[in-house]
């Protein structure tokens, strides 16, 4: 059964630990370097991790790493899994399941994207207010085990009012600029084209990618409090002068993950 190995994940990854986090980091393409600033830190690679997916993408270090940020104990992603990889979205939603049974409560999810607001630059952060599933699917459909939440979980207020509060207050107090918007989900691995960006921006998108959306169902319908920022790596197709390599998208979100990592950890720091 689905529980049963979840709990077999979780009772691995707790056996290693000494303390339960209450707060999980997962971290996108070129995101990774908040690991760097905890301390006390367990790292377990995802290949340990009885019935854990492996990712394959460049720039993902396959890590789950427990450890602690200014004296704030929390676990850490580092690298995630898409559902272009041939995952299926109960697949690559997994660790959340995971992260339910070691006692997680509050879930912040980064990612690495394609501006379609025009205002937007690259290395821009924004919070995400909202999004547009065009996946076609959801990582809920299928069997309904109300051990972890819900069959239809409400989607209302997908994000932490709370959270956000917290996430303004530590730009404000480190100086930093970040935007906010809608992140629109596309399925990949190919970049989109300027006709499907039109058509986005038409629908209300400010950003696009390739992950992040499954997660937030996930996590609401988890009981956790979610928050989103997506870091601007590119500005999408029809849009940009330059066309799009994976490997820019990683070179960007390294230097702008410096300042993202500044963020979560002066949030962190006054959780």
């Amino acid at each position: 059964m689905f529980y049963d190995k979840v709990k077999e994940s979780a009772d691995f990854i707790s056996a290693r630990i000494s303390e339960m986090p209450e707060t999980a980091v997962i971290l996108g393409s070129g995101l990774g370097g908040l690991v760097d600033f905890m301390e006390e830190k367990t790292v377990i690679p995802y290949k340990e991790i009885p019935n854990f997916p492996k990712s394959s993408v460049a720039g993902h270090a396959g890590n789950f790493v427990v450890g602690k940020i200014k004296g704030k104990l929390i676990a850490a992603m580092q690298g995630r899994f898409h559902y272009y990889e041939g995952f299926s979205m109960r697949e690559l939603s997994y660790p959340l399941y995971v992260f339910k049974l070691l006692g997680v409560e509050n879930l912040i999810i980064t990612n690495a994207c394609g501006g379609i607001n025009r205002s937007f630059k690259p290395g821009d952060l924004m919070i995400i207010d909202n999004y547009i599933n065009f996946l076609g699917t959801n990582p809920l459909i299928g069997e309904c085990d109300e051990r972890f939440g819900p069959r239809f979980p409400d989607m209302s207020e997908p994000f932490s009012k709370e959270i956000v509060e917290k996430a303004e207050k530590a730009a404000e107090k480190i100086g930093l600029d970040y935007k906010r918007g809608v992140y629109a989900l596309f399925n990949g691995p190919c970049y989109e084209s300027a006709a499907e960006i039109r058509a986005f921006e038409v629908l209300g998108a400010d950003a696009v990618g390739m992950s992040t959306v499954p997660e937030i169902i996930v996590g609401n319908h988890l009981g956790m409090k979610v928050f989103g920022v997506s870091c601007i790596t590119n500005m999408a197709t029809g849009i940009a002068t330059v066309k799009h390599s994976h490997e820019e998208v990683v070179r960007v979100a390294n230097k702008a993950g410096e300042n993202l990592c500044e963020w979560l950890k002066t949030m962190l720091i006054d959780w």
